[in-house]
């Protein structure tokens, strides 16, 4: 499954690698890639995106998976 997330306050490279830190060890991950111009991170793997969601406020980013 690919999924996108909508991602905010996110200013510099240090979010974006705040984001992918807080993202990639989570079981059934298999990548991520965080867009900081867009505001997007696109995750691949087997998950429950309400849990990657919340995983990713958590680290400070507001984010919810984008319709």
């Amino acid at each position: 499954m690919k999924q996108l997330f909508n991602v905010q306050n996110m200013k510099c490279m240090g979010c974006v690698s705040a984001v992918k830190a807080a993202v990639e060890p989570l079981d059934g991950v298999t990548s991520v890639e965080v867009d900081l111009d867009a505001g997007r991170a696109t995750v691949e793997g087997e998950f429950d995106p309400a849990t990657i969601a919340k995983v990713i406020t958590e680290a400070g980013y507001p984010a919810e998976p984008a319709s």
